[in-house]
């Protein structure tokens, strides 16, 4: 089973950008539908953004359309998760996730205002 790993999270203040990355243990990207979700205190996880290996096809909720990208490296087993213009209600937990089956352990992004 593939293990996912993030890194990146940390505080930034609120227009300020940050880089999630998320390694996975083994060279599978080709076979997953990879993406991360989010989940702030009190609240349930939510959708942030996906990518379709093969066909390098993105989807985005609305809430980041516009302000977040998602990549991925196939050599390298990392997707990538790069946000831009960063407001406060984006703080929360960020997890990467293959076919929603496999999820990392979380990487905590906070925005201060």
């Amino acid at each position: 089973q593939v293990r996912l790993v993030e890194s990146g999270g940390g505080l930034v203040q609120a227009g300020g950008s940050l880089r999630l990355s998320c390694a996975a243990s083994e060279r599978t990207f080709s076979s997953y539908t990879m993406g991360w979700f989010r989940q702030a205190p009190g609240k349930e996880r939510e959708f942030v953004a996906t990518i379709i290996w093969n066909g390098r096809i993105e989807y985005y909720s609305d809430s980041v359309t516009g302000r977040f990208t998602i990549s991925g490296d196939n050599a390298k087993n990392t997707v990538y998760l790069q946000m831009n213009s960063l407001k406060p209600e984006d703080t929360a937990v960020y997890y990467c996730h293959a076919d929603q089956k496999t999820w990392g352990q979380g990487t905590q992004v906070t925005v201060s205002s």
